[in-house]
């Protein structure tokens, strides 16, 4: 049985997913050879299974242990028809939608929902969430906000969102658009982030804060994308006016408030020995906060706010959780701040 290409194959990794208007290097070199050989054998295709799923090498009738190619203009031409084919059905699929619409659309729909009903569309699984801000982004030319809070970039997830939001923010850029994103502090000196603004060519700034949103997109100020579970496998697409002149607003406000970081990095002065994180650290204790808490709301590890915690008690003074809290309070660092 032919193997479908993107399967995993026994003794080979993954083959990468491509169609054949896309032929992988390693799928082009060995379909080469064997135009120019006149034949391969079938152990050296198992890593290119690509090759036999769109009829490009078949088992040679005298020799099942060698495959031989067919014609490019051969296979080519099968590959035209069935594209013709599709299209023909989406053809005949439009016209079939528009004989079932057509009378219904002349039914009175004074009851029916009115035209903001589709004004938030829920968007279901990470491709269709990808897709979606790809389409929104791939006519706008004058401003994208970002809201990026604490994530996981060090897995391979992370890095295709990092690759495909890399690419849609350039082209964007290289219309003339402008770029304003949002980063937890602790982002700020991550590889991945760095790398990013390294990369970027054009009009592309970060600020960052102790505390942000959760993640937000805004395309030119008329669609905005807003997560819809913990998990990031659901969304929002938000087109209503009201909802998202509320976020833009939102994040206008968080921005003014945000440390610059690119192009320019500016650094939080300390007031009497104490950082801006540890008076964040000191405001949220004050507030009964548990080190967990902190931690997650900082966009830290638990392990990271205790030392916070610890280097604060000891510029105040402190020898004890509750004298702590008191000493907080009467140092006026949180006054200061304000």
């Amino acid at each position: 049985m032919t193997q479908e290409a993107g399967e995993h194959t026994a003794d080979h990794g993954p083959h990468p997913e491509h169609g054949p208007e896309d032929l992988c290097a390693a799928g082009t070199a060995l379909y080469t050879q064997a135009l120019r050989e006149g034949r391969v054998p079938a152990r050296e295709a198992a890593a290119t299974p690509c090759l036999a799923a769109y009829g490009l090498l078949q088992p040679s009738v005298g020799d099942l242990g060698w495959l031989e190619p067919v014609a490019p203009a051969v296979a080519l031409h099968r590959m035209l028809d069935e594209s013709a084919q599709r299209v023909a059905e989406e053809r005949r699929r439009e016209a079939r939608l528009s004989a079932t619409f057509e009378p219904l659309m002349r039914v009175d729909g004074r009851r029916t929902a009115g035209a903001d009903a589709g004004a938030v569309r829920v968007l279901s699984g990470i491709p269709q969430i990808n897709q979606a801000i790809s389409d929104a982004m791939a006519d706008a030319a004058k401003e994208l906000l970002c809201v990026q809070p604490s994530a996981h970039y060090g897995d391979r997830r992370g890095q295709l969102a990092q690759d495909l939001s890399l690419l849609r923010d350039q082209e964007m850029l290289d219309r003339g658009g402008r770029i304003r994103t949002l980063y937890q502090h602790t982002q700020r000196h991550l590889p991945m982030v760095r790398a990013r603004y390294e990369q970027l060519r054009g009009d592309a700034e970060a600020r960052s804060l102790d505390e942000v949103t959760d993640r937000l997109i805004v395309v030119d100020r008329r669609i905005a994308f807003i997560p819809a579970d913990d998990e990031a496998t659901l969304a929002l697409e938000v087109r209503h006016p009201a909802l998202v002149t509320y976020f833009v607003t939102t994040f206008e406000r968080l921005w003014r408030l945000a440390t610059p970081m690119h192009p320019e990095a500016a650094q939080r002065p300390s007031l009497n020995g104490v950082t801006p994180r540890q008076r964040t650290i000191a405001s949220l204790l004050t507030e009964g906060h548990t080190d967990a808490d902190i931690a997650d709301r900082l966009g830290m590890n638990v392990r990271t706010a205790r030392v916070h915690i610890a280097k604060l008690a000891a510029t105040l003074g402190s020898e004890s959780r509750a004298q702590l809290g008191y000493l907080i309070g009467q140092s006026g660092i949180l006054d200061q701040e304000r």
